[in-house]
């Protein structure tokens, strides 16, 4: 809408993890460094964690750009899954053509998919993002795959990307030898004062040459200080910024305009928002239903991503649930 106003190629705040827009901050780029070296060296586990927002999913798609062609890999974003269903999502992804049957004849079929693709001196790697979601025997699951190995590499190098809840959950006693398996661990903070500036004109550049002094001074104060320095909230306060300013006719954004956007998002009283989506589907009471990566509004719902900066439950809000696939999962909760 407001593109042609400033003279941008395209929106430069776009919530999409669109691996353009990568802002190479000392602890992104470190993060993306860690990745490529895990995957080249044949490490085997690497554990990246970040606040919900941080920049983990940028990075990981980053990293896709990255890889050579004889890197083959497995992306998987629905973390709610039994171990069996990971073993099927992984040959799908991959485009391995199986036979179904039990967990065991499943695994066996990508063994030995692993060892085909390493004579050809193939690399293959399984991204697992939110990892956070995954139970413990699912993880154990993992673990296992990373047991497939010859007497001097792994057939599979596997990278989990999730938010802190990650990091506790690895602590549970029954997942020792997991964490002894983890080579690489890295953790993603959020921007500081002067890299949040600088990533806003990051972004700024990306569409436009003449975009650099947009946001006013006070503004990036502001707004660093609301957001906290996470990405994801930077894009949609700088974006709603930007739709005032349209609106207003005006291509200075100021202070008082990142102050009106704030109050009208209400990023400083949850409350409201958090009681609109507390009452249960009395239809479906009881049952828990989880954020799904299959929902339109997985990656911008702004109900998830505020939940996750307060460690809260990614519970699937009320105006998700109306979705078909949400609701055939309650279904098939019910059902078991």
């Amino acid at each position: 809408m407001y593109e042609n106003f400033y003279g941008f190629t395209e929106k430069p705040f776009n919530a999409t993890p669109d691996p353009k827009f990568f802002f190479p901050s000392n602890k992104h780029t470190e993060a993306l460094n860690s990745l490529i070296y895990a995957i080249n060296e044949r490490k085997g586990f690497v554990v990246i964690t970040g606040e919900i927002g941080a920049g983990k999913t940028t990075v990981s798609r980053a990293l896709l750009n990255k890889l050579d062609i004889n890197t083959r890999v497995a992306f998987i974003t629905n973390t709610h899954l039994t171990a069996k269903e990971l073993i099927v999502q992984i040959l799908e992804e991959l485009e391995v053509e199986y036979k179904r049957g039990g967990k065991q004849k499943l695994l066996s079929q990508l063994n030995e998919y692993l060892i085909r693709q390493l004579a050809q001196d193939v690399n293959v790697v399984l991204i697992v993002d939110e990892a956070q979601n995954l139970t413990p025997n699912v993880l154990e699951e993992i673990r296992m795959l990373s047991n497939l190995e010859t007497e001097k590499e792994k057939l599979i190098q596997i990278i989990l990307m999730g938010q802190p809840q990650l990091k506790k959950k690895l602590e549970d006693i029954r997942l020792e030898q997991f964490r002894q398996r983890i080579a690489v661990y890295f953790h993603i903070n959020s921007l500081d004062r002067e890299e949040t500036q600088e990533y806003v004109l990051h972004r700024l550049r990306s569409v436009s040459s003449n975009g650099v002094g947009l946001f006013t001074p006070d503004a990036i104060e502001l707004l660093y200080s609301h957001s906290r320095g996470i990405p994801r909230i930077i894009n949609l306060l700088c974006d709603s910024a930007l739709l005032t300013g349209y609106i207003f006719d005006t291509k200075s954004i100021t202070r008082e305009i990142i102050s009106e956007v704030i109050k009208e998002r209400d990023f400083n009283n949850t409350s409201q928002m958090n009681n609109q989506y507390s009452s249960p589907n009395t239809q479906y009471d009881n049952i828990k239903l989880h954020c799904c990566s299959d929902c339109s509004k997985y990656n911008t719902c702004q109900t998830k991503w505020l939940r996750g900066t307060k460690g809260e439950e990614q519970a699937c809000c009320p105006s998700c649930q109306d979705y078909k696939h949400c609701m055939e999962s309650v279904k098939k909760v019910k059902l078991n």
